[in-house]
C-alpha cells in the first residue's frame, strides 16, 4: 500500500509541475506567435496547450489505476493507466494532423511573397521553449522511471516532442527572417511529423501493456534463477509472465521431490512465492504450481 501511495504522490507532483510549465509556455508562445506573425509559433502554442490537457488525462488515469481491487476488478485497475496513455496518444495525433493540414494549405497556396516574416519575439520564444521543454522531459523521465509509470513516461515524451517541434519552429522562423518566408509553414509540417511519431510510440507501448505482453527474457531469466535458488526446488517446468499496466503477473511451475509430503511441498512453493515477491517489486501476483520430480 505504501508503494501505491508513493507512486501516486510522485505522479501527482510531476503532473502539477508539468501543467504549470505548459500553461506558461502556451500563453508565451501564443502571444509571441500573434504579435510576431509566426504560424509556426502559433502551431507550437497549440502543441503546448494539448500538453496541458494530456497531463490532466494522465492524472485521471493514475488516480483510477491506483484504486484497490474490488469484486468487479479482482486484478486491480492498473490498465486504466494504459487507457490514459492511449487517449493521450490520440489527442497528440489529432493535434499533429491539425497543425500539418494548416501548414500544407499555406504551402499549397503558392503565394509565398505575401507570407508575413515573423518578428524577433517569435525567435526568442522558440529558444526559451526548447530549453524549458527539454528540461521538463528530463525531469519527468527521471520520475517516470523511478515509479515505472507508462502514462508518466508518455507525458515525458510529449515534452520531448514539444522541444523538437520548437526546434523546427526555430529553424523555420530563422529561415523566414533570412528571406525565405516559406520556411515558417514548412517548419509546421516538420512539427507535425515529430508529433505523429511520438503519438505512435506512446500508443504502441500502451497497447503492448493492454494485451498481456510477456516480460523481456532478462526478467524471466532472473525470475527462474530466483525460484531455482530456493531450497527443495529441483527445476522450473514452466514460467509465464504478463505485463498488466505497470505491474507483472507470474505463473510458475516448479519441480520438487515426488515422495515429499504435501505440506512440505506446499512450504517450498510458499518460499518461492515470497522470494519472488520480495526481490521483484513490480510483481503484483504470483501463482506457484508444484510438479513431482
Amino acid at each position: 500500500m505504501q508503494n501505491e501511495q508513493e507512486y501516486e504522490k510522485v505522479a501527482m507532483k510531476v503532473s502539477k509541475v508539468s501543467i504549470i510549465a505548459n500553461l506558461a509556455l502556451t500563453i508565451l508562445k501564443l502571444a509571441a506567435g500573434v504579435i510576431a506573425h509566426s504560424g509556426a509559433m502559433i502551431s507550437d502554442a497549440i502543441h503546448s496547450a494539448s500538453d496541458v490537457f494530456s497531463t490532466i488525462v494522465v492524472i485521471i488515469g493514475i488516480k483510477i489505476s491506483g484504486k484497490a481491487s474490488d469484486k468487479d476488478h479482482p486484478y486491480g485497475h492498473e490498465r486504466m493507466e494504459c487507457v490514459a496513455a492511449i487517449m493521450l496518444a490520440t489527442i497528440l495525433a489529432a493535434t499533429g494532423l491539425g497543425i500539418g493540414y494548416t501548414a500544407v494549405e499555406k504551402i499549397a497556396g503558392g503565394n509565398y511573397a505575401n507570407l508575413v516574416v515573423p518578428g524577433m519575439m517569435a525567435l526568442v520564444a522558440a529558444i526559451l521553449s526548447i530549453v524549458v521543454k527539454e528540461g521538463m522531459y528530463q525531469y519527468t523521465r527521471v520520475y517516470a522511471r523511478k515509479i515505472d509509470s507508462g502514462a508518466l513516461m508518455a507525458d515525458a515524451w510529449h515534452h520531448r516532442s514539444d522541444a523538437l517541434s520548437s526546434v523546427g519552429a526555430l529553424v523555420g522562423i530563422a529561415g523566414a527572417r533570412m528571406g525565405f518566408p516559406i520556411l515558417d509553414p514548412v517548419a509546421s509540417v516538420v512539427i507535425c511529423f515529430f508529433i505523429e511519431k511520438a503519438a505512435y510510440e506512446i500508443f504502441m507501448d500502451a497497447v503492448d501493456k493492454m494485451v498481456d505482453k510477456a516480460c523481456d527474457e532478462e526478467v524471466e531469466a532472473e525470475l527462474t534463477e530466483c525460484a531455482l535458488s530456493q531450497e527443495g526446488v529441483q527445476g522450473v517446468d514452466l514460467l509465464h509472465t504478463r505485463v498488466f499496466g505497470n505491474k507483472i503477473y507470474v505463473d510458475i511451475e516448479i519441480r520438487v521431490d515426488g515422495e515429499m509430503r504435501l505440506r512440505d511441498a506446499h512450504g517450498i512453493a510458499e518460499h518461492v512465492h515470497d522470494a519472488i515477491e520480495k526481490n521483484f517489486s513490480k510483481v503484483k501476483h504470483i501463482m506457484v504450481h508444484v510438479n513431482p520430480a
